[in-house]
């Protein structure tokens, strides 16, 4: 589809260009609305370089370098890129983009190797915003504001959280901690008090108790939190990106009608969660319907969370955890088949397709099943861990597996103690990808970077960090891993396709072969229906 905004861009001439040659498909000849086609431009039988041409918010003409008429290009702006490579600009399948936004200027915690460091580190800040009159957002910015961290990761630590620990260095600061993956928090006594909720001497906070609190937790103006948002948005567009889907606990319908104007950095496809879902029924919109004119903000999916996380040890599992014992010792399943089913089938019957998390292999299982008896169609969010006969059924049922690769970096470790003797059956994108399952890649920001080139080599590569390869028979082919992460557009670019395009300095084939990596790849610019959204040329 292609909004107002689209329509608006003035044509763009992209000169001397390199298409991304996937190997899949028919070869690209030279193309043109003109209906001419004369060579083989950015096929395997021409190593050319092209000019690729941009109107009206579509890819409308592709030609060998210096073949275009001249009445095609006639009155577009032209760009030397100088033999960079082309690319479908890249999506993130999954966000929340707010929280994204907000813990871009957070209090960092994610390092913090026990308690006691994180509690090192809130008292470093706490002196420093004491001494400071310039107080940022995520640190007190006066009497009862929380000084909030992000990404706390405790699965491994060697000592326990407590609400003393933090009390002991922020005093009567309300300090709150959000967990690496959003399922759990950790706050002081002022923090608990903060949040509403019951003291506990844990501080700990988890799965619907803080799901209920998280999106109010920072409690910005709709101003303060716009302006962060299009800044994190900006910087996502620098990295080649071009769409996110946005599955944030929020009105999202609303958020993004009042945030989606002609200059937005981003396509967003906005998420429903089922406290919002009667009235946008009762509007009548259906998944992909845009929200507003410009054609920029679109209307995603049902978003439903079926069971926690792993570093919380809730995600919803066959086997107990190790040394778990009682009722959650098997994880959290918060939305149990009885109200699944009904949900999804609500949603389907109103044109809405599904996003459900779902991480244990248990809770996977569930959720697949819903999928069979609904006739739902969307997404298992997430499908951490996996048995072979739901991989086999993944496929069957035509769910797509929407992933987060750099989650599988993070949690190495942490499987490897709470998930014993399933490292196979842990992040299984290869075994997807042989079975046949489409598979969308992700960030579910802020638990991980929204930058899809980590995205990208944490699929490929499976190390990061110097350490070596983990679990390495998972590793997907560099351009299974791109497609995946360009919404369903060939790697070589397509006339007709839309004008979202990423300018990469760096080539990533020959990058990967080099270096062995393309987390640092380089981006040159980036178009969103033919306008530049990020440009370094």
């Amino acid at each position: 589809m292609t909004g107002r905004a689209d329509r608006a861009a003035p044509p763009v001439l992209l000169r001397r260009a390199r298409r991304h040659r996937d190997g899949h498909g028919p070869e690209h000849g030279t193309e043109h609305g003109a209906g001419r086609g004369d060579g083989h431009a950015g096929s395997r039988r021409d190593d050319g370089l092209v000019d690729v041409l941009l109107t009206h918010g579509r890819v409308v003409a592709v030609a060998p370098t210096g073949r275009l008429p001249a009445d095609v290009v006639r009155g577009a702006e032209p760009v030397d890129v100088d033999g960079r490579t082309l690319l479908p600009g890249l999506w993130d399948a999954h966000a929340h983009v707010t929280q994204w936004a907000l813990a871009r200027a957070r209090l960092d915690v994610s390092g913090a190797t026990s308690a006691a460091h994180a509690a090192r580190l809130v008292a470093e800040r706490v002196a420093a915003d004491r001494a400071s009159a310039d107080r940022r957002q995520g640190g007190p910015a006066g009497p009862g504001a929380p000084l909030v961290g992000q990404g706390f990761r405790d699965a491994l630590w060697p000592d326990r959280p407590t609400a003393a620990l933090l009390d002991a260095v922020a005093g009567d600061v309300p300090v709150v901690l959000v967990s690496g993956d959003l399922h759990c928090a950790w706050a002081s006594t002022a923090g608990l008090r903060h949040l509403g909720v019951p003291a506990r001497s844990s501080g700990l906070v988890r799965e619907a108790e803080w799901m209920d609190r998280m999106g109010a937790l920072d409690r910005v103006d709709d101003a303060t939190a716009d302006a962060l948002v299009a800044a994190a948005l900006r910087a996502a567009a620098a990295r080649g990106v071009v769409g996110v889907v946005d599955l944030e606990i929020a009105d999202n319908r609303a958020v993004w009608r009042r945030r989606a104007t002609p200059d937005l950095p981003v396509r967003v496809r906005a998420g429903v969660w089922e406290q919002h879902l009667d009235a946008l029924l009762a509007e009548g919109l259906r998944t992909g319907d845009p929200l507003e004119p410009a054609g920029l903000a679109t209307q995603g999916p049902l978003k439903v969370i079926t069971d926690g996380a792993l570093n919380t040890r809730t995600a919803w599992c066959h086997d107990p955890y190790p040394g778990r014992h009682g009722a959650d010792a098997h994880g959290v399943l918060t939305v149990p088949p009885d109200l699944l089913r009904p949900l999804m089938a609500r949603a389907t019957a109103h044109g809405l397709t599904c996003a459900v998390h779902a991480i244990g292999d248990a809770a996977n299982g569930l959720a697949l099943d819903a999928f069979a008896v609904t006739g739902a169609r969307g997404s298992i969010e997430h499908a951490q861990l996996l048995t072979a006969d739901d991989v086999r059924r993944f496929a069957a049922l035509g769910v797509v597996a929407s992933v987060q690769p750099e989650h599988a970096m993070d949690d190495r470790d942490v499987v490897d103690r709470y998930w014993p003797g399933r490292g196979d059956d842990a992040f299984a994108y290869a075994a997807l990808h042989a079975a046949g399952v489409r598979l969308a890649l992700g960030s579910d920001a802020p638990v991980a970077p929204l930058d899809p080139w980590a995205a990208v080599d944490a699929a490929v590569t499976r190390r990061r960090d110097g350490r070596p390869a983990w679990h390495p028979e998972q590793r997907l082919p560099l351009d299974v891993a791109l497609g995946a992460s360009v919404d369903g557009e060939p790697l070589g670019l397509r006339v007709g396709g839309p004008a979202d395009v990423a300018v990469l300095d760096d080539d990533p084939a020959t990058l990967l072969a080099a270096v062995g990596s393309v987390r640092d790849l380089r981006v040159g610019g980036t178009l969103v229906g033919g306008r530049w959204t990020h440009r370094a040329l």
